[in-house]
Order: structure tokens, then sequence, then C-alpha cells
């Protein structure tokens, strides 16, 4: 065997070696969302007027089409534009939901509680998502309900383009904006709230906002119009994140902003990008900061470019974020929207998704990915969905759990265990907030922990706190091993159970 042979099968053995260290075929924890955009009805409802039913069933057809695809994490748009997806005396009915602003659903159906209710079962976390400043989608004012903030504090509203905003300078905005979280939260039972980036609006050519009164009265001595609007944001996030922590400490906080913080032609510090706009110089957003303070539980940044795109590069943004990241999880935002619908011609490749997928995957600082929007996928594309199931999500994953935590799993026993023909039951002893029991193949000898591909099912905890598991998700082991998952996403340690002597 010559020397060069033996150099050639050192490299390349070395080299598949890091290969494997760097991409896990099955992750166990990792993040698979997708936005569902309720504003002018983009995924749902497909119409304000459709009956509870309609609504409901293309609900439940989102869910179990992303479920079949092992996500597990629906992102929903429950605030608009100064409206509400669920009862409030804060803020309307919104018109997407009923063809109406201010109008109820039939019946006065609870349709957010139905909603997180669905995605937990389809064991999918549910984060709630507020857009904090639009107050309108256009100048049909005529339309708003006469408890829109729009009617109600005027004094609040600023006109950019061809829409209302909330002023961000106000204090009475920030404090409305924080009883709305309060609300949520408190009423909910939700996983996180979410944010997108629409804080200032993006700069329209030739418009002004109309916050320099505001700025003005404000502002701190030698303070910039722009250092301000910005601490403004900032000010939001941080409320926002105490005000979610005080309510239930389990509940994320997750912010998703425009995927070029800045340009390294206007900072050294930025991307290698020629983005037309940046979330730090146009958005006033500053993730980087809110990261470094602990406010953030996680960070999408929404990634929509394509793998090579010159101005800016999916693939030299990932590594960016990678390098800057701090304190927070960071999955990436996806443009699925723009597969065979895009002047870019990478998006007619149908790896062009899941090659962004794979990158993430290969990136030790990304926990995961998600999409926008819901509808992308659904009845398109079938080529590209039936690609990323076999080489991707093939197998289920649990969801990340925040650095931000304050608790550790509590021990969890169990009591009562009973099996029929067909079930098993039991309930739990623990001190701990418990969501999901995790079924694994198992055999006699208990071990630390299992892998996902062992899993057999996940299950959530009914309103008695019992598990009620038919044995035909077990696939007839004889022996299972189960652990649970509280609050906080965090895995218990597991438990064999003998199901046959």
């Amino acid at each position: 065997m010559s020397k060069y042979f033996l150099v050639f099968l050192l490299t390349t053995t070395l080299f598949s070696c890091s290969s494997l260290q760097s991409y896990n075929k099955h992750p166990k924890t990792e993040f698979r969302g997708v936005w569902i955009a309720t504003v002018v009805n983009i995924d749902w409802p497909k119409n304000g007027l459709d009956t509870i039913e309609k609504q409901k069933k293309d609900y439940l057809e989102i869910l179990d089409f992303y479920q079949n695809l092992n996500f597990n994490a629906v992102i929903v748009q429950i605030r608009a534009a100064g409206d509400s997806f669920y009862a409030s005396d804060k803020a309307p009915w919104s018109r997407y939901l009923t063809g109406k602003e201010g109008k109820a659903p039939e019946q006065n159906f609870e349709v957010l509680e139905w909603m997180i209710s669905e995605a937990h079962s389809r064991g999918m976390e549910f984060h709630a998502w507020l857009n904090p400043y639009r107050a309108t989608f256009d100048l049909k004012t005529e339309v708003l309900s006469p408890t829109h903030d729009f009617n109600t504090h005027p004094e609040w509203m600023l006109k950019y383009g061809k829409k209302y905003y909330y002023n961000p300078g106000l204090p009475e905005v920030r404090e409305k904006l924080a009883s709305i979280i309060k609300e949520v939260v408190h009423k909910y039972d939700i996983d996180a709230i979410h944010f997108d980036d629409y804080f200032y609006p993006y700069k329209i050519k030739d418009a002004i906002f109309e916050d320099q009164s505001c700025f003005e009265f404000y502002k701190h001595p030698n303070q910039s119009l722009e250092d301000w609007r910005r601490s403004n944001i900032d000010s939001l996030i941080k409320n926002t994140h105490q005000t979610i922590k005080k309510e239930k400490p389990w509940v994320q906080f997750g912010v998703s902003p425009f995927g070029v913080w800045k340009n390294n032609s206007t900072d050294p510090k930025g991307s290698d990008t020629k983005a037309g706009v940046t979330t730090y110089e146009d958005l006033y957003a500053d993730p980087l900061l809110w990261m470094q303070k602990g406010w953030l539980d996680y960070v999408i940044p929404q990634v929509y470019w394509s793998m090579d795109l010159p101005v800016a590069s999916h693939n030299k943004i990932v590594n960016w974020w990678a390098k800057n990241k701090s304190n927070s999880n960071i999955y990436i935002g996806n443009g699925a929207y723009k597969i065979r619908n895009n002047s870019d011609k990478a998006w007619e490749n149908k790896k062009e998704l899941p090659n962004q997928l794979k990158l993430t995957r290969n990136t030790k600082e990304m926990g995961g990915n998600a999409f926008f929007s819901a509808k992308s996928l659904i009845q398109k594309n079938p080529d590209v969905v039936d690609y990323i199931q076999k080489k991707y999500y093939k197998k289920s994953a649990l969801n990340p759990i925040s650095p931000l935590k304050k608790e550790t799993i509590k021990e969890v026993k169990i009591k009562g265990l009973k099996i029929t023909s067909d079930t098993i039951q039991f309930s739990i002893n623990t001190t701990a907030k418990i969501r999901y029991a995790l079924f694994y193949s198992s055999g006699k000898k208990l071990k630390d922990t299992y892998p996902i591909t062992k899993l057999l099912t996940k299950t959530n905890i009914n309103n008695k706190h019992q598990f009620i598991i038919p044995l035909k998700k077990l696939k007839s082991k004889k022996q299972v091993a189960v652990s649970f998952i509280d609050y906080y996403g965090q895995e218990s340690e597991p438990i064999v159970l003998n199901l046959r002597p």
C-alpha cells in the first residue's frame, strides 16, 4: 500500500468522523415550528365568514399535516392589528375570525382555548404570536370596532404609508401592551409569547414617521432619534419578558427579527451582506442586546433567502447568527413560501429548503427551524415535502429547553398502574407541572436516557391527571420505559414498566 493511499485513507476517515460528529440524523431535541398567519386570512381562517365548523376543520388540517411531518410547534397569530382571537376587554374580536371586528364567534366559542388544546393533544407547543405595534392593515378605519384603540385612544396612533401604528415612544402604549401580554399568559395554557419583525415599520421612501414631538418630550440628553427609538423597543422587550416570567415562569418569550442585523459595510460586526434593510438601523430592533441581557428564551431570525444569494446568502447569515449567539436558543426562519414562487431561481430546486435544514442541523449553535408560512407546503410541492420527511423529519423530536429556565425537573412517581386488555392506565405523584409522558421501547434493564428512535408514543395528561394509553401504540412491547416532560420542557428520569409477566 503506497504512502499516498494511506494519507488519502486517513484524510477521508477523519473527514467522515468529523461529518458524523457534526450531523445527527435523528436529533432528540430540535425545534420544528410553523407560522400560522391570520392577518388578512393568509393561512387561517380561510375566510372570516366561514362557519366555526369549517374553521375548525381547516385548522385541524394544518395541525394534522405538520404533525405528520413530525413538527412540534405552531406559532399562531392571535393579535394581527390591534384585535384579538380571544375574548378580551382590551381588544375587539378580529374581523379575520368572525367577518366583522368586535363580533364574537358563534355561540361564544372559546376558539383560542380550543386551538391550544388541539395542538397539545398532538404533542405540539402553542406559541401565541402577537404583532405589538400594527394598529390597522389599511386605511379603512370605518371597519374598526368602537372599542379598537384607534377609536378609544387616537392620540396613540401614527399614520405611516397606508397603515396606522401605535406610537412605540409612548409609555401608555407599552403599558397597554404589557396588560395584553399578562392577560394572554394568565388566561391561556400557552407555551410561549412570540413577536415577529414588525417593530418600527419598514421604511417607505419619502414618508416620515411623525414621532418627533414625542422624541423631544421623552428623549434623554444628547440621545439621537435612532437611539431613542431603539430604547423604546428595548423597553418593550424587557417589560414583556418580566411580565411573562412573573405570571408564569415556564412560558417562553421569543422574537423573529429580520434576518440581517447590520451589513458589514456600516459596522464591521455586521454580516457579509448587502441587504437593503437591516433590523438595527431600519426597524430599530437590537436582538443581540436582548440575547445578551437574557430577555429572550429564543430568537428565530427570518433568513428567507436562498443558500448562495449574492446580496444576502442564507449560508453566510446563518453562520453570522451562530457566531453571535448568547444566552438564548436560536432557530432559523425559512421562507418556505418562496418555493417555486420567486424570481430567485434557486427556489426551483427541490433541495433548496432541505439544504437549509441541513445547514441548520450542521451548525451546533442552532436548535431548529421554523417555516413561513403554513399554507406553503399543504397541497403544494409534494416532492419537497416528501424529501424533507424522509431525509430530515422522519423521526419525532422533543422541543428544546430554554437556557433561561429557573427550575429543574422534580421526581415523578407512578401510582395506580392498571393494565387492561387494550390500555394501560396510571396517575403520577409529583410536585412538578407535567405536560407529557414519553414511552420508549425498552428491555428489562433501565437506561439513563433513550434515543428518539426508541420513542413509541408521546401523550398528554388528561384533566384528571391520569394517563390512558392504548396498548396498540406501544406495539405489543413486553417492557416500555416511561419518562415525563414538565412545562419547562425538561425530561424526567425514565422508569421501566413491565406490561406482561
